[in-house]
């Protein structure tokens, strides 16, 4: 095929599509998958294509963006959006592009406004994406209504905001009616992010959403989080010792006696919530145990609340004590880059330096994440080796891991099913 052939320009990635299909359905079950997913540019791109550009995200709290005009902006791959919320209390999503010549509209991350004002030449939008103002110099008969900011799919539940840059995203309707049961007791509306890090790790997401799905490596590598946490975070883990399932049986009476949701809730292999107890004796993820913050959270009368464990993949993982959260996203920057986020929540009404300090409430997960990105970028510079091959997970240590490698195969064959007309066309 010749290099300008129409249809190659058309999708540079045809061939790239076929490898990776091809690959996956030979690919060994329950084993990691070939070098290439985790490290060829073409295999990331089609990750953020069919993955990131197709699916769900998890994007931010709504306690970010409280009031008329606050918004905030990310980045997902080569997409920039905005959430703002409007005039109509609502929030409302669009792609961060100015319909003029393509600029950002909104450089910073997070801010509030009156109008979106482009920085260019300062067309101006209405905070539900209506064209107001494109200057006199469009002619009489431009017609701002056809240039309006092209929106993105925007979903909320007890807190969360999730978007879709999809035409037709998924459905996720059951596991955000019950994030919004399992987060009722938290007071969510009256909440706030009380500190924030962002971190770069030099590995692949993959590779951090999987070394986040086990705790194979806990033990020789977090001893912070192991003062709180335990290794096993349902009755259902093959690991579960009877002491483990005697100490969930009896926090479990103590949070029905409270009515705080505490179930194992699965939506497939996406989207998973339960409630599980920390190590006896300690409320919550500190390096002593104790709470970080002493005003609790919602109507929850006790810290003893074990963690609210949230997944959402394609990139989130959350806990929820009964003192404060802490909520990570998990954002791709490159084949071999990765944004990871983390934020800790409290209530709105907690005063900094009376109710918590922040290092004391960060201490724990400032650790663990800086260990968790010396793991991933380890296993990254060992998968580029050319002595990698895929290798086996434990089913009992690494159920998690399994779990995650096979929805992102399914829902990438799946996706990429659905441009299967383009493959055709390449092969004729």
């Amino acid at each position: 095929m010749s290099a300008f052939d129409p249809v190659s320009l058309d999708d540079p990635l045809a061939n790239a599509r076929q490898e990776v299909a091809e690959s996956l359905r030979r690919r060994r079950p329950n084993f990691s998958l070939p070098q290439p997913f985790y490290n060829d540019a073409r295999f990331f791109a089609l990750d953020m294509q069919e993955i990131f550009e197709k699916e769900w995200l998890f994007a931010g709290m709504t306690c970010e963006i409280p009031a008329k005009g606050n918004f905030m902006t990310l980045e997902v791959g080569d997409n920039p959006v905005i959430l703002v919320r409007g005039s109509d209390g609502a929030v409302h999503g669009f792609h961060n592009v100015c319909r003029h010549r393509g600029s950002r509209l909104c450089v910073k991350e997070k801010g509030k406004v009156a109008k979106l004002v482009c920085p260019y030449h300062q067309w101006t939008y209405e905070l539900d994406g209506r064209l107001l103002f494109a200057g006199s110099d469009m002619g009489e008969h431009f017609d701002l209504a056809a240039y309006g900011l092209k929106p993105i799919h925007v979903k909320s539940a007890g807190g969360y905001l999730f978007i879709s840059l999809a035409d037709e995203p998924p459905a996720i309707d059951d596991f955000l009616v019950t994030l919004e049961h399992y987060l009722e007791p938290y007071d969510m509306a009256n909440v706030k992010v009380a500190v924030e890090s962002s971190i770069v790790e030099q590995a692949n997401w993959k590779l951090v959403i999987e070394n986040n799905r086990e705790c194979y490596h806990c033990n020789g590598a977090h001893p912070e989080l192991l003062n709180s946490l335990q290794e096993f975070d349902d009755t259902d883990d093959p690991r579960a010792t009877p002491t483990y399932k005697a100490l969930v049986a009896r926090k479990q009476a103590d949070w029905d006696t409270q009515q705080v949701p505490w179930q194992l809730k699965r939506f497939g292999k996406r989207n998973r919530l339960t409630r599980t107890p920390l190590l006896d004796g300690t409320v919550s993820m500190t390096m002593d145990g104790k709470p970080a913050c002493q005003m609790l959270m919602g109507r929850l009368e006790s810290p003893d609340m074990g963690s609210l464990r949230i997944l959402h993949l394609p990139n989130s993982w959350n806990h929820f004590m009964g003192d404060h959260a802490v909520v990570f996203r998990v954002m791709p920057l490159g084949p071999q880059q990765t944004l990871v986020t983390t934020k800790w929540l409290v209530h709105k009404e907690a005063v900094e330096g009376v109710d918590y300090h922040p290092e004391q409430m960060r201490h724990v997960w400032d650790a663990t994440n800086d260990q968790d990105r010396r793991l991933a970028e380890e296993n990254q510079r060992g998968i580029n080796s050319k002595a990698y091959e895929p290798g086996p997970y434990s089913a009992t240590y690494e159920f998690g891991v399994i779990d995650f490698i096979d929805w992102y195969s399914e829902r990438l064959q799946e996706n990429l099913g659905q441009s299967a007309p383009q493959l055709q066309m390449v092969q004729g």
